[in-house]
């Protein structure tokens, strides 16, 4: 079930008719990229959190 976090992701980065503006821009970057760049840190976070909960299934086999 938290492996579905992961999808998640997938699903954020793939549907770019979802943040495919130039509006909000932020500090002047266009939405579009802005996005993609917060993206990064978020996916490490989930990626991180994924690995932790399936690390502790393993322990506590």
């Amino acid at each position: 079930m938290i492996r579905g976090l992961l999808l998640v992701v997938v699903v954020l980065a793939l549907s770019v008719p979802f943040y495919d503006h130039l509006t909000p821009a932020l500090f002047g970057i266009p939405f579009f990229y802005w996005y993609q760049m917060a993206l990064v840190p978020v996916s490490s976070l989930l990626i991180w959190l994924v690995y932790r909960a399936e690390a502790g299934k393993e322990a506590g086999q």
